[in-house]
């Protein structure tokens, strides 16, 4: 590994990022210059002054891998390597996690993707690692020194939490500052252990924060705070205390023959600790309870009425009455709401690639401008919740779930048009997506779903209706069905349904004035602190009491916090999750349930409130069940059928284009290029890759 990453030449006169885009830690405005040191000044004048190191400190963060690529050149598999979402178009035209899922990614090519960040990850930490040891000579003040030291920590701690994420055990170098021109047996190191790389990981995490400022000015968007820091660390003992990582039956299947190669020693634990879920509940409700962020919520709007909530739906938690519970979901995705001003995002960013994405979604290129094939799958769409909370198997009357079983009639329609919200169920829309809670309109673009393109001016670009069956376009009705894909014979919603989680109603690609809001991806948001608090209680069977570094810093004395399994507890935590969009919270039954019935609830919360945030496909590997979720296949809508044959039972469509899903125990986790692998004799692969 080492010669790859530290003896190739590296400019190590990079200065601070061009705009936020190009890095994941700042969003003001720099001059690129990189080639200023190189040009007047040798190496080891960066260090002579704060000016030069913080510039060099910064460009480090050049390498980070963009967060918010999650379909279109992804940095991890993806939703597209999940059971939320799919494609009929070609992988290698961007759609990378399939290419993933289809297991033409090897340890051989994956050099070639976007994904493999193995060494810009090493890079980074040279980096940090020199800044570290040498940052005495710049003669900071006490304010300087604390902003390199944080902010410096917090990136090589970024670093292995990106290494962990997507390779699981890596190697720990430490304060380690390694020549680069020695012969690769100089850099001959074992990978850790999982656990090592994550106890590390977070040790780095939580130097950071001890430094970090805990508020950021609005003009910084894009760089973390202590919070972002508290968070991850959070995210990581939550993934650690999961069954995947945490002994029993998931962690002895999956990596129980996987041993270091230099003593025996297990890559991960294989004995059920119970205290590590503590320590989960700990790390999360310390994010809590800073008090600094809470779930987005949207005011009602008296020109966009909003969405009356059931009569059977009461809620009674103040912040959650007289707000519009479509808009207080989809405005932190769509655009409405500015990154900065969300109290949700603990840490988020500007995103590009998010706006460009939604291209793969709009309706047909001629009519709308779009790629029509950027699917989710039918697997996602019957987990939401009706509007009044129930499953769609238990709709109520007054809500019903009015799917046909068999032959489908024209009484399965509805006959009328639905507006809330300034959003529009168009009349004539399937029962299948009537009356269902505000978290699927926001997520879901389903056959017959209204697309306002108000952007744009030409009314041959928009607005539409857009049904995916075989029908004849005309008017407002657009056909955007398979049959209609004649450009590219792939630009065809493959499952019958498209993401639509970031379209602004505002948003168009074509027509004259056509625009894109600008997006916001959440890097962590406060809801997965809330739901991943409550998944750590409800697994633990006594009381526990864990001390952590101190929210504020410094050199404080740590703070304790004292975690069970009460049912209050999991209520109050869990149910403004459901609140906030208008949906009744934990019963008092429910909230009481043993820990497998709460699990599984817990489990399915997550999907919905995170569909294609990038979250499934490490849940469902921390969880031990990615086989169990992969094998229930990929369902959608009869393709190419009229109206009456489109929507009956849903059928496989995991074998679009004759292409198979693999289901395999190496597909956990990414595997190390293998040039690596060879060219270092102590470098384990990944179970089941090819060394």
């Amino acid at each position: 590994m080492k010669k790859y990453i530290l003896h190739r030449s590296i400019n190590l006169f990079i200065v601070f990022l061009g705009i936020l885009t190009t890095g994941g830690f700042t969003s003001c405005n720099f001059l690129r210059v990189d080639d200023y040191f190189d040009d007047t000044m040798k190496f080891d004048s960066i260090f002579t002054k704060y000016e030069y190191l913080v510039q060099y400190m910064w460009g480090t963060s050049d390498q980070f891998p963009d967060e918010s690529r999650i379909l279109t050149d992804p940095v991890t598999p993806g939703p597209m390597a999940t059971d939320e979402a799919f494609s009929s178009q070609n992988p290698e035209h961007g759609l990378r996690g399939l290419s993933y899922i289809l297991g033409t990614i090897n340890a051989d090519n994956i050099g070639n993707y976007s994904m493999n960040i193995w060494s810009s990850m090493y890079k980074v930490i040279r980096k940090c690692n020199y800044i570290l040891a040498r940052k005495g000579e710049a003669h900071m003040n006490t304010i300087q020194d604390e902003e390199i030291t944080g902010y410096t920590h917090m990136m090589r701690g970024y670093a292995y939490y990106n290494l962990i994420q997507s390779y699981g055990p890596c190697i720990i170098l430490g304060d380690d500052i390694l020549p680069n021109n020695e012969l690769p047996e100089t850099y001959n190191y074992s990978r850790s252990t999982y656990d090592e790389c994550v106890d590390y990981c977070c040790n780095e995490l939580e130097l950071a924060a001890k430094y970090m400022p805990i508020d950021l000015n609005p003009t910084f968007f894009g760089r973390p705070s202590r919070g972002a820091a508290f968070a991850l660390i959070a995210r990581l003992r939550l993934q650690q205390a999961s069954p995947l990582y945490n002994g029993g039956q998931a962690a002895r299947t999956a990596f129980g023959n996987w041993k270091r190669t230099v003593d025996g020693a297990n890559y991960v634990n294989q004995n059920y600790d119970e205290t590590r879920w503590a320590v989960a509940a700990a790390a999360c409700k310390r994010v809590i309870e800073m008090n600094k962020y809470k779930l987005h919520t949207s005011p009602i709007d008296p020109s966009m009425p909003p969405r009356v909530l059931p009569a059977s739906v009461t809620i009674t938690d103040p912040d959650f009455q007289n707000i519009d519970y479509y808009r207080s979901y989809s405005e932190m995705f769509t655009g409405e709401t500015i990154g900065s001003k969300n109290p949700e995002f603990i840490w988020g960013r500007q995103s590009d690639a998010m706006a460009n994405m939604t291209q793969c979604s709009f309706p047909t290129e001629k009519a709308m401008g779009g790629w029509n094939n950027l699917c989710v799958t039918q697997k996602l769409v019957d987990a939401y919740y009706m509007v009044d909370g129930r499953d769609k198997n238990d709709a109520s009357k007054e809500y019903p779930y009015h799917v046909a079983n068999g032959t489908v009639t024209d009484d399965y329609f509805s006959t009328s048009a639905e507006e809330f919200s300034g959003y529009t169920i168009p009349m004539g829309v399937y029962g299948m997506y009537l009356n269902r809670e505000n978290r699927f309109y926001a997520t879901i673009g389903y056959s017959g779903r209204y697309w306002a393109a108000r952007s744009n001016t030409q009314e041959q670009y928009g607005p539409y209706r857009a049904w995916y069956h075989q029908m004849v376009t005309s008017g407002r009705d657009l056909f955007s069905g398979k049959n209609s894909a004649i450009t590219n014979p792939l630009d065809y919603p493959a499952t019958g349904y498209v993401l639509t989680k970031w379209i602004h109603a505002d948003d168009a690609w074509i027509g004259t004035g056509s625009m894109r809001t600008t997006k916001y991806f959440p890097i962590i948001r406060y809801a997965e602190i809330l739901l991943g608090y409550v998944e750590a209680i409800n697994h633990l069977s006594k009381s526990y009491t864990v001390e952590l570094p101190a929210i504020n810093g410094g050199n404080n004395a740590p703070q304790s916090y004292t975690v069970e399994r009460i049912p209050t507890e999991i209520q109050k935590y869990f149910n403004p999750i459901r609140n906030r969009v208008g949906l009744p919270g934990l019963s008092d039954t429910e909230a009481a349930s043993d820990e497998t019935t709460l699990d599984n609830i817990i489990k399915r919360e997550y999907m919905i409130e995170f569909a294609c945030e990038n979250r499934r496909y490490f849940d469902v590997r921390r969880w031990g069940i990615y086989e169990e979720t992969e094998k229930t296949g990929v369902y959608g809508m009869r393709l190419g059928g009229d109206k009456y044959t489109y929507y009956q039972n849903p059928i496989p469509v995991n074998q679009v284009n004759n292409r198979n899903r693999v289901i395999d125990k190496r597909l956990i986790l990414l595997p190390l290029p293998k040039a690596e692998v060879r060219r270092v004799e102590n470098l384990d692969q990944n179970p089941g890759w090819e060394n």
